[in-house]
């Protein structure tokens, strides 16, 4: 067998912060691949890196979170064109044999057009449904017209790579009835490394063991999520049960933390609410360990309908207790049984979802025990399986069917 070639990864993030790309190009380094990841620069980052294996190429760019679309767009043109000649003048040197484009946009799979062109084949990875992405990210410039748009390039940029992956099965489906072939398509989830989110390495404290009931959110803050709702719901119980201790922590950066700042101090719970800004991947598990109960809120629109939030799988494999929005995908994947759910934009329920995981630990213990089973037949650990094989079979050339998907149930 001759040596492997090496894989060209394009991601419009911070390679570091992004748990998806990480997971897959540091699977492939342990099996022997060779990975080079083209991704964004942080302001005072080196332009090279290596990081658990991984050759790590950052482009002088960088994101402007919380911008108006024009900047977004403007940006995301850059990243394009830079991305396109440092991928090809690499290609010239190291000869890639298959390139995988992270979406969002979708369109970045024009960054490795010159390198399909020269025979290498072109994985897209589509971690989100853009047109509905776009249409709730940026409501005031969603019409029909923007929206056809959006759809048109998502068909172009299915049609230029030779396979799919997407994050979960209502978005494949979906995928599916906009016209991305059935054979083209496998679902590779969002799942955690095991090895990071491991409670033997970090282990959880137990239930309220300070007598304070702290609440852990680990993610973007934007519109996207209701931390809004969760704020209020931290009130309804301060108000509800004004001798229970509450301490709301909010890892993470976004848009939205100014307002969500304001909204705490005229809700009067800002000594109840921590915002201490992004962590690293790896001290996620730290975080989530440290805390009692892992709350995934995510505001319901036509995006979120096929979404399925990665924080559920990371407080489930912490063995915390979940407190999610009651989702269409989420309700697909694990049911009203495992996690407690509650109902979109309403802090009134969520309150009552948290109050009831407090008050009956047999069935909080319970529902912990069921998601964490759910959870590890969902792991990387599987997931990885199902990606090693498309990678396999593009650089191969060996065209092949998709086999069963993944359960959903």
């Amino acid at each position: 067998m001759g040596k492997r070639p090496p894989i060209c990864m394009i991601v419009h993030a911070y390679y570091e912060e992004d748990p998806r790309v990480r997971r897959e190009a540091e699977s492939l380094v342990a099996d022997g691949w060779e990975v080079d990841v083209f991704g964004l620069q942080h302001p005072g980052d080196p332009s090279t890196a290596t990081i658990d294996g991984v050759n790590l190429r950052r482009l002088p760019v960088r994101r402007h979170q919380g911008a108006g679309l024009p900047v977004y767009l403007a940006e995301y043109g850059i990243f394009l064109t830079r991305a396109l000649f440092a991928a090809t003048r690499a290609h010239r040197r190291r000869h890639y044999g298959m390139v995988q484009v992270h979406s969002l946009p979708d369109y970045l799979v024009f960054a490795a057009l010159p390198l399909k062109m020269a025979g290498v084949p072109i994985l897209l990875d589509l971690h989100e449904a853009m047109p509905e992405f776009f249409r709730g990210r940026f409501p005031k410039a969603a019409n029909p017209i923007s929206y056809k748009l959006l759809l048109l390039q998502e068909r172009i940029s299915i049609g230029l790579a030779n396979e799919l992956l997407t994050v979960n099965e209502p978005l494949a489906e979906r995928l599916r009835k906009r016209g991305a072939d059935p054979e083209r398509l496998t679902v590779v989830m969002n799942s955690p490394d095991l090895r990071l989110f491991d409670t033997a390495v970090h282990p959880g404290r137990r239930f309220m063991a300070d007598g304070v009931l702290r609440l852990v959110y680990a993610g973007a803050i934007t519109p996207t999520y209701e931390l809004d709702v969760v704020l209020r719901a931290v009130a309804a119980l301060r108000r509800d049960r004004p001798e229970l201790r509450v301490v709301a922590t909010l890892y993470g950066r976004g848009d939205a933390e100014d307002s969500l700042k304001a909204l705490a101090e005229d809700l009067g719970i800002a000594d109840s609410v921590e915002m201490p800004g992004r962590i690293p991947v790896k001290a996620v598990a730290t975080a989530v360990a440290g805390a009692d109960i892992g709350i995934a809120a995510t505001r319901l629109d036509s995006y979120s309908e096929v979404s399925l939030s990665t924080k559920i799988l990371e407080y489930g494999t912490m063995e915390k207790p979940v407190a999610a929005t009651r989702l269409p995908t989420v309700e697909l994947y694990f049911g009203q049984e495992t996690l407690s759910l509650y109902e979109p934009g309403d802090a009134e329920s969520l309150a009552k979802v948290i109050l009831h995981l407090v008050d009956d630990p047999a069935d909080r213990d319970e529902r912990v025990a069921r998601t964490a089973r759910r959870v590890d037949e969902l792991s990387w650990a599987h997931q990885s399986v199902a990606y090693h094989a498309v990678v396999e079979r593009l650089i191969s050339g060996r065209p092949g069917k998709r086999k069963s998907r993944p359960s959903a149930g």
